[in-house]
């Protein structure tokens, strides 16, 4: 065995094996993988392995998409040829109307990644499953490049691939121990020897925690035990003359797919049980669990009356075996959070399906720091510390519970609810509040007019519609109170603190004390990486002059990596988490300043307190920090407050407020009111896969200054023509919004893609943003958009629709 390589993959599934192919594919060819036995022997042995193309946001789209042209690669590869039945075809069933608005929502979605979805009714269902009932069918999506592979075949292929460009497996080494030195490099022991590495990559399956703890970590990944039958022979499929498509079913929680002349039938049963909690039998290798069929009962029922074929076959195998679920089931691809030179891919559920593309995202990330997309969607770092394994087991069994049954958009699933809190959670809870998670957080999202309002989920503007109005409308003509917890907070020190923002900043940061200002992190491509206010504290009786550092709630883990990373190490520089520390509480409104004024002995007329500025005060006898800042596009005030003075703070602006008609109002109110600004949100319509030029923020750029990360690479994008500009677009239409990933026509040609949408209640317009082909980004240019099946004709206007001036935000 080598002692010393670049980088070392520990696991020998599709996860490890895609990954060290991959890493051959960009140029590393001095690169290792240890498995603890053979190749193949953890999950992904007993996989149903299907390879769809779908996936529920464009990114997850573009890694299956690699898959299957990477799978077809290796099946026409006439030295050593992969077992893929490619094409049979697959349909997710439905029987409810939202449901066929959410395919409709898919299909405009893969359009603009140039797959090709067809929204198909009940009839057409059976015409091209003939083993299907259509009783309770609405209709389906057909993916016609369903199909499966052969996992063993498969993973042996892409190994002897990576061996030929240079790589090196060692089976039958398990990893035994990880030793991180000063220099960020590793020891990975095992009992075959050591071997040193630059990088180290966990794509250890349901061994993934196993090899975590060897880093100090704990990842959000849970095992579920899984079952599938394959059926003796059924005439009707031999007689046939064509594979049968692959078939999903929400209705009934199974699916199934030809295998020889029967089927291979799987069961997401309510009543489903995790495996691997207290710990993984160590010689469990190539092995399963105990048949259980009794457990798939109900699920089964449904089965039969789908498919009455079912009924009139005997079962030939019975598999039940882990597969791995993530806290919210999508795969950890990344960054491992708080370690350097620490990579996973891990939590892959459908790791055959997608596996070719996530070795090939991650691969991207490892050799060039970023992917081709913008893969926050499967970023390690979106989670962060209340991911601990009781909750991600809740999670992971309400995931397993709904496999083929999409979040409709607003939809917050009830298992593991009040993660995190604050003071004011059952306070709002008893003002009427409907709460969204956001990392975690329970944020207010709209208030209810009576206790037993609800709303019915769908692709439409639901019932809250009119609630929302009447919130928004409070804040433009009296004020309103809005708590926004969670926001990430770090609290920068140190004699370099300001020459280190500087260099990661591609824009000026205000020096000024008492002052804020808004900046934009790039990565080393130039591209976006992050927003963040900058806010200038002087020193007072609270703490020394320091800086805060906000972000979006779910970047903490994100942007402490990337902040630290690039502390020098001759530089005099602290950072430190508030996060948890504080919670904001944002007052807006016209009449905000005369609640302010009633509630604190400081000053805040508009000159005393002007827009951009910063002062620590009390709110009543609360302590707080006060911004004079604004996503509301009104004149409002960022008050943040310590947690243990957040309800005594609340109070005494809810009691002032009083004689001003102040009304709560949620994170749907704030939505509306930032589209008509043109204030964007990071990771819908900030991504790593445009510049600050391409996404509007020309303003927050300055190529002048002598040097900031990403600014080499920004200089050669700007000397090119860009290709894609992010415009804001008024819809005719105001049944529906725009949801992100609908792709933006031109003819019958796809020109971009809507990255976030709704109402703008003051402006009274349906409006949406996307990335459009920068050759036709002019005001008064008109498009289509493909908005669930229809054709919603859309112009673009200019993006600060409401009080484009400012004049209400300075007060």
């Amino acid at each position: 065995m080598k002692s010393h390589t670049r980088v070392v993959v520990i696991g020998g599934g599709i996860a490890g094996c895609s990954t060290l192919y991959h890493l051959t594919q960009e140029g590393w060819s001095d690169v290792v993988l240890l498995e603890r036995n053979e190749l193949t022997s953890g999950t992904t042995w007993h996989s149903a392995a299907q390879v769809t193309n779908f996936g529920m946001n464009q990114t997850m789209v573009g890694l299956k998409t690699h898959s299957i042209n990477l799978y077809k690669e290796l099946r026409d590869d006439a030295d050593y040829p992969v077992q893929y039945n490619h094409g049979d075809g697959g349909i997710r069933l439905a029987n409810t109307q939202a449901q066929m608005d959410g395919y409709r929502h898919f299909a405009s979605m893969a359009r603009g990644m140039g797959v090709a979805f067809e929204v198909i009714d009940a009839k057409e269902c059976a015409r091209r499953h003939p083993l299907i009932s259509t009783d309770n069918l609405v209709g389906g999506l057909w993916d016609g490049n369903d199909g499966d592979i052969d996992p063993a075949s498969l993973c042996q292929a892409l190994a002897r691939r990576a061996r030929k460009a240079g790589a090196e497996v060692y089976r039958n080494t398990p990893v035994t121990g990880l030793t991180q030195h000063k220099d960020d490099s590793w020891t990975v022991h095992t009992d075959q020897g050591d071997i040193t590495c630059e990088i180290v990559v966990n794509a250890c399956g349901y061994r993934v925690n196993e090899v975590g703890a060897m880093m100090g970590v704990h990842h959000p990944v849970t095992s579920m035990e899984h079952q599938y039958f394959v059926t003796e022979d059924i005439p009707a499929i031999a007689e046939a003359g064509h594979r049968m498509p692959l078939l999903r079913c929400p209705i009934s929680d199974y699916y199934c797919r030809q295998e020889k002349n029967g089927l291979l039938v799987g069961f997401y049963e309510q009543d489903c049980k995790t495996w691997g909690m207290d710990g993984i039998d160590p010689h469990f290798v190539n092995a399963l669990c105990p048949d259980d069929l009794d457990r798939i009962t109900d699920v089964l029922e449904g089965a039969f009356e789908r498919m009455p074929a079912l009924t009139e076959v005997g079962i030939k195998t019975i598999v039940n075996g882990p597969i791995t679920y993530t806290i919210d089931g999508a795969p950890l691809v990344g960054p491992v959070p708080g370690k350097r030179n620490a990579f996973c891919i891990i939590g892959l559920r459908a790791g055959l399906g997608e596996g070719g593309g996530h070795g090939w995202m991650l691969a991207q990330q490892i050799v060039h720091g970023e992917a081709c997309y913008d893969t926050w969607c499967i970023d390690p770092r979106r989670f962060t510390g209340h991911t601990n394994v009781e909750l991600t087991a809740l999670k992971a069994i309400e995931d397993y519970q709904n496999e083929f049954r999409f979040h409709f958009p607003n939809e917050h699933r009830p298992a593991g609810r009040m993660a995190k809190t604050t003071a004011l959670t059952p306070v709002l809870a008893a003002e009427g509040a409907e709460f969204t998670v956001v990392n975690g957080w329970e944020r207010a999202e709209f208030f209810k007019p009576t206790p037993d309002f609800h709303v019915t989920h769908g692709f439409h503007f639901d019932e809250s519609f009119p609630v929302v109005a009447a919130e928004v409308a409070a804040v433009q003509d009296a004020v309103g109170l809005c708590e926004v917890n969670g926001f990430n907070r770090f609290e920068i020190t140190g004699s370099d603190a300001r020459t280190f923002l500087d260099r990661m900043f591609c824009g000026r940061v205000t020096a000024k004390p008492g002052r804020v200002g808004l900046g934009y992190l790039l990565n080393h491509h130039g591209m976006l990486k992050g927003e963040a206010t900058v806010a200038n504290l002087p020193a007072s009786d609270r703490g020394p002059e320091r800086i805060w550092y906000g972000s979006a709630a779910a970047s903490e883990f994100h942007d402490m990596d990337w902040l630290q990373s690039h502390v020098g190490a001759d530089e005099d520089v602290q950072i430190a988490s508030l996060t948890n520390d504080q919670t904001i509480l944002v007052l807006a409104g016209p009449k905000a300043r005369a609640v302010m004024q009633a509630v604190s002995r400081a000053d805040w007329s508009a000159a005393g307190f002007p827009w951009l500025s910063v002062r620590e005060c009390f709110i009543g006898y609360a302590p707080a920090t006060v911004m004079s800042v604004s996503f509301s596009g009104e004149l409002a005030y960022e008050i943040h407050v310590p947690n243990a003075s957040l309800y005594a703070a609340y109070l005494a602006l809810r009691d002032a407020g009083l004689a001003q008609g102040l009304r709560l109002f949620g994170a749907h109110a704030v939505e509306s009111m930032r589209l008509e600004k043109g204030y964007l949100h990071w990771k819908a319509d900030i991504l790593t896969e445009f510049d600050p030029f391409e996404t509007g923020l020309s303003r927050f750029v300055d190529m002048v200054k002598p040097d900031f990360i990403g600014k080499a690479a920004l200089e050669k994008r700007v000397a090119a023509e860009p290709t894609k500009q992010l415009v804001t677009l008024h819809l005719t239409d105001d049944s529906a919004p725009a949801h992100g990933g609908a792709s933006v026509m031109h003819g019958e040609g796809v020109i971009g893609t809507v990255t976030s949408g709704g109402y703008g209640h003051r402006v009274q317009k349906n409006l949406a943003y996307a990335f459009v082909d920068a050759g036709l980004a002019q005001v008064g240019a008109t498009f289509d958009i493909d908005r669930l099946g229809q054709m919603v004709p859309a112009v673009i206007v200019d993006p600060a629709q409401y009080d484009p001036h400012m004049a209400r935000v300075r007060g």
